[in-house]
C-alpha cells in the first residue's frame, strides 16, 4: 500500500483543479461531493499508508532509520542541481500526514454547512483543497525546495482565505498583512536554502542532515547561520514573536478558516521544519536555546493578550500563538517528541474550539464580541459540550484531557533536559494558569449569564459530527503518551523514536516528574477557579478594578497586542511610505526618463520638416546633396 502515498496529496489537488475549472456550474451538491470528497479520499489512503507503514515493522512501530521514499519524477537539471519530485515517510512525516488530512477532512465537512448560501460557495472549497495539498506537499517532501513549494502554497492560500470576503477592506488587509509578514520568515528561509545548498551541496533532506552532521562540528558558524535562518522562516509562519502581528488580524477570514489555518496546518509548519531539520538546531545550541527563549516569552506575551480580548476569534488566535510558543519551548530544549505531541493534541483541541465558537458565532447572526453573548448553555448545548472539553483540554485539566498529557511532558521537559532552564519551567507554569484563566473567561461569558440574544439555529449533522469527533479526541487524544508516573505507556515517543533523536534528561531528573505534574495540574484548576470567581461570582470586582487607570492602561496595552503593530507601523511602514513619497521621481528612473524625453524633443524637432511644402523639400534634398559632394572631394 505504500506505493499509495502519492494519492494523498494529489487528489486535494486535483479538488482544486476541477472547483477552479467547473465550480461555477456545479451545484452545491456537487461542489461539496469534489471539495470534501477528494479530501476524504485523501484522509482514506493516508490511514491506509499508514496502516501499511506500521505493518511493515515487526513489532509495529517503525525500526531506526525506517522511512519510505517515492520519487515520482526528476524536477530539473541545472549543473549537477537535480532536485526531484519525491515524498518522504517516516513516523514524523506520518503523524503529521494523518493529523493534517483527518482533521483538514473534518473541518471541511463542517464547513458544508457553516458556508451553505455564501456567494463564492466553490470558489471557497476550491482554496480549501489547494490549501491541503500545499500543506501535504510540505510535510512529505523529500528535500528542503519541493518543502518550499507547499510552504508558499500554503502562504498563497492563506492570503486568498484570509481574504475570502473580499468586499470588505477590513479583510483584505487583513489578509495583505498575513502574506506581507509571512514573507518576512520566507526570504530568510530561502537564504537559509541557498546557504545549506552552498555549503553541502544538496538539498535532500536526509543527505542535509547527515552532510551537516559530519562536515559541521558543534558550534560551526555556518551551522548557526543555516539554523538561525531556519528559524526565521519558521517564526513567520508560527507567528511566533517577532512575527506574530498577522495572526490575530486573520481571524477575518470564515471561522472554518481560522479552523483549518490555527489548529493543524499552517501555523505548525514552523514546527515541523525546525523538527525535520534538528540536526542542524543540535549544531547550533546557541540557536536551539534561543528557540526555547523565544517560546517561553511568546507563550506569556499571547497569554497576557488573549485574557483583554473581546472578540471571540481573537482570544483563540492568541491561544494559538501561546500554545505553539509551547511547541517552540519544547524545540528548544531538545524535547523533539514532546512538541509533535503537543502539535498532535492541540489539532484536536483547537479546532474543536473554532468549530464550538464558530457554531456560535453563525447562529448568532456572525456576532463575535463575547459581551454581547451570555446565557447560551440552554440554548446550544452541543456548543456548550464542546467548548467546555475544548477548554478543559486547553487548559490541561489533569488525568481526563489530551492537553494534559501533552504540556504536562512539555513542562516535565522544560526542567529536566540538559538544554532547559527552572525559567522556562516557570514560564510554562505562568502560562499554564494563563490558559485556564482566558479561556474559561470566554467560556463563561459566552454559556453563562443574562442572555443577550436568541441564536436563530442550531448545528445539523454536517457540523456536529466533526464537533463530537474532535471533543472525544481531545479527551483520549493524550492516552497515547501516558508519563511514568501515571503508567508509562510511551507509545507515540517510540514511534517516533525512530525519525526524531531522544531528549537528554539531566541526571536524576526523572524524581521531578511528579512534582511538575502536582504543580501544574493546582496551577490549571486554581486558573479555572480564578476565572469562575472572577468572572461569574464577582463581575463586577472586574468591572472596578479595570476602571482603575494602571490597570485600564495595561489592558489596553495587552489588548493591542504589546502595541507591536504601533511599533512596526512607527519603524518601518511610515518611513518606507515617506520615502515612497518623498521619492517620487526615482533617481534611479532619471536616466530612463531623460531618453525619454530625448526622443520627444528629437521627434518635435523631426517634425517640423513634415511641412507640405514641395519647395521646402527640394531646397533640402539640394542642400544634401551639395554636402555629400563636399564630404566627397575634401575627404
Amino acid at each position: 500500500m505504500l506505493w499509495l502515498l502519492w494519492l494523498v496529496p494529489i487528489l486535494p489537488y486535483a479538488g482544486f483543479l476541477l472547483l477552479w475549472l467547473f465550480g461555477r456550474g456545479l451545484s452545491r451538491r456537487g461542489v461539496d461531493a469534489i471539495g470534501v470528497g477528494s479530501v476524504g479520499l485523501s484522509a482514506l489512503f493516508a490511514i491506509l499508508v499508514a496502516a501499511s507503514f506500521i505493518g511493515s515493522s515487526p513489532v509495529g512501530s517503525p525500526l531506526p532509520g525506517q522511512s519510505y521514499t517515492q520519487l515520482l519524477w526528476n524536477w530539473m537539471r541545472v549543473d549537477g542541481f537535480q532536485p526531484q519530485v519525491a515524498f518522504y515517510l517516516d513516523a514524523l512525516s506520518l503523524i503529521m500526514m494523518l493529523v493534517v488530512s483527518f482533521v483538514g477532512l473534518l473541518i471541511l465537512v463542517y464547513s458544508t454547512q457553516f458556508m451553505e448560501g455564501e456567494e463564492g460557495y466553490s470558489r471557497f472549497f476550491a482554496y480549501m483543497d489547494l490549501f491541503l495539498g500545499s500543506m501535504l506537499t510540505l510535510v512529505l517532501a523529500d528535500n528542503l525546495l519541493l518543502l518550499f513549494l507547499g510552504w508558499e502554497g500554503v502562504g498563497l492560500c492563506s492570503y486568498l482565505l484570509i481574504g475570502f470576503w473580499y468586499r470588505d477592506p477590513v479583510n483584505g488587509r487583513a489578509a495583505r498583512k498575513a502574506f506581507v509578514v509571512t514573507r518576512v520568515g520566507d526570504t530568510a528561509f530561502i537564504v537559509g536554502l541557498f546557504l545549506l545548498f552552498n555549503s553541502l551541496g544538496s538539498l535532500r533532506i536526509q543527505e542535509l542532515m547527515g552532510l551537516a552532521a559530519r562536515q559541521w562540528p558543534v558550534g560551526s558558524g555556518l551551522a548557526v547561520a543555516a539554523a538561525a535562518l531556519l528559524l526565521g522562516g519558521a517564526l513567520g509562519k508560527s507567528a511566533q514573536l517577532p512575527l506574530q502581528t498577522w495572526l490575530p488580524d486573520a481571524m477575518a477570514g470564515p471561522t472554518p478558516v481560522s479552523a483549518l489555518i490555527h489548529a493543524a496546518t499552517m501555523v505548525t509548519a514552523g514546527v515541523y521544519l525546525i523538527a525535520r531539520t534538528n540536526v542542524i538546531f543540535s549544531l547550533a545550541p546557541v540557536v536551539q536555546s534561543v528557540v526555547a527563549i523565544i517560546g517561553a516569552f511568546t507563550l506569556l506575551y499571547a497569554g497576557f493578550s488573549a485574557l483583554t480580548q473581546n472578540d471571540l476569534k481573537r482570544v483563540l488566535a492568541y491561544s494559538t500563538i501561546s500554545q505553539i510558543g509551547y511547541m517552540f519551548l519544547a524545540l528548544g530544549v531538545g524535547a523533539w517528541s514532546a512538541a509533535i505531541f503537543h502539535f498532535m493534541t492541540h489539532a484536536f483541541f483547537k479546532a474543536l474550539l473554532f468549530m464550538s465558537a464558530g457554531a456560535v458565532i453563525l447562529f448568532l447572526r456572525h456576532e463575535q464580541n463575547i459581551f454581547r453573548m451570555g446565557g447560551l448553555r440552554r440554548q446550544m448545548p452541543l456548543a456548550f459540550w464542546t467548548f467546555l472539553i475544548g477548554s478543559c483540554s486547553m487548559a490541561a485539566v489533569p488525568l481526563v484531557t489530551a492537553g494534559f498529557y501533552s504540556k504536562d511532558l512539555i513542562l516535565f521537559d522544560a526542567w529536566s533536559s540538559s538544554s532547559g532552564s527552572p525559567w522556562l519551567w516557570i514560564a510554562g507554569v505562568v502560562g499554564t494558569l494563563l490558559t485556564s484563566l482566558y479561556i474559561f473567561r470566554a467560556f463563561l461569558l459566552v454559556f453563562y449569564g443574562e442572555t443577550r440574544q436568541q441564536p436563530t439555529g442550531r448545528p445539523d449533522m454536517r457540523m456536529a459530527l466533526p464537533m463530537v469527533v474532535l471533543a472525544f479526541l481531545s479527551i483520549v487524544g493524550g492516552f497515547i503518551e501516558i508519563p511514568g508516573t501515571l503508567g508509562n505507556q510511551l507509545h507515540l515517543s517510540r514511534f517516533l523514536s525512530s525519525a526524531l533523536p531522544p531528549i537528554d534528561l539531566a541526571k536524576g531528573a526523572e524524581s521531578f516528574e511528579a512534582v511538575s505534574q502536582i504543580v501544574a495540574s493546582l496551577v490549571s484548576l486554581a486558573g479555572i477557579c480564578l476565572a469562575y470567581l472572577l468572572f461569574r461570582r464577582s463581575p463586577n470586582l472586574v468591572a472596578s478594578l479595570s476602571a482603575a487607570p494602571c490597570a485600564s492602561t495595561l489592558g489596553r496595552f495587552w489588548q493591542l497586542g504589546w502595541g507591536f503593530d504601533w511599533l512596526y507601523h512607527n519603524l518601518l511602514v511610515r518611513p518606507v511610505v515617506w520615502a515612497a513619497n518623498v521619492n517620487r521621481a526615482d533617481f534611479v528612473d532619471l536616466p530612463f526618463q531623460g531618453l525619454a524625453w530625448l526622443g520627444r524633443v528629437s521627434w518635435a524637432t523631426l517634425s517640423q520638416t513634415e511641412n507640405g511644402r514641395v519647395r521646402f523639400y527640394a531646397m533640402g534634398i539640394a542642400a544634401g546633396a551639395v554636402i555629400a559632394v563636399a564630404i566627397g572631394v575634401f575627404t
